[in-house]
C-alpha cells in the first residue's frame, strides 16, 4: 500500500495461480455474476457495452467497527483481452476516486493475477481507519476469483 496526497491510497495485491489466463479472464468479465462469489459485493450489474468498454454498477456492503458500511459505484471498464488487462475508472459513486486494473500474466506454472486500486474516500470517510480493511478485502477478492475459476474448471 502506498499513501498518496489528499487521503488517496494506492494498493496492489498479486497472486500466482495454477490456472490458464483464459479461465481467469472469463471469471473477471462475468460482470452480472461477480456478486455471487466476491465477498462483500452485494450487487454487480452490467449497464451497457460499447465494444470493449462496459458500464458496470456495483454495491458493496460490510460490517466494520460495529457499523454497516455500504458503497455504490458506477464504473467504466475497458477490456484489453490481448494484454489480459481490465482497467476501470469510477464514473460516479460514493468515493472521490476509485480506479485501477486487473492484470493477468502467464508464467511457467500457470498465471499471475494482479489487482491495483487507487481509492480516495468520500468526505467524512477516514481512509486511515479503513486501510487495513481495504488490503484484506483486495486479497480476499483475488482468492474469490481464483476459487471461482477453479470451480468452473472442475465443471468442464
Amino acid at each position: 500500500m502506498e499513501r498518496l496526497p489528499g487521503g488517496c491510497r494506492r494498493l496492489a495485491v498479486q497472486l500466482r495461480l495454477d490456472l490458464e489466463p483464459e479461465a481467469i479472464w472469463a471469471v473477471l468479465t462475468d460482470y452480472d455474476r461477480l456478486s455471487d462469489f466476491i465477498p462483500n459485493l452485494k450487487t454487480s450489474r452490467l449497464l451497457w457495452r460499447r465494444d470493449a468498454v462496459v458500464g458496470l454498477e456495483q454495491e458493496g456492503s460490510q460490517r466494520f467497527m460495529g457499523m454497516q458500511f455500504k458503497a455504490r459505484v458506477q464504473l467504466e471498464l475497458t477490456e484489453h483481452p490481448e494484454e489480459q488487462t481490465l482497467s476501470f475508472v469510477m464514473l460516479k459513486g460514493d468515493f472521490r476516486r476509485f480506479e485501477g486494473a486487473w492484470k493477468i500474466s502467464r508464467h511457467d506454472s500457470g498465471s499471475s493475477l494482479l489487482y491495483e486500486l487507487t481509492v480516495q474516500g468520500c468526505v467524512g470517510m477516514p481512509i486511515g481507519l479503513i486501510e487495513q480493511r481495504l488490503q484484506e478485502d483486495l486479497a480476499a477478492n483475488l482468492r474469490a476469483v481464483q476459487m471461482e475459476a477453479h470451480r468452473r474448471q472442475n465443471l468442464t
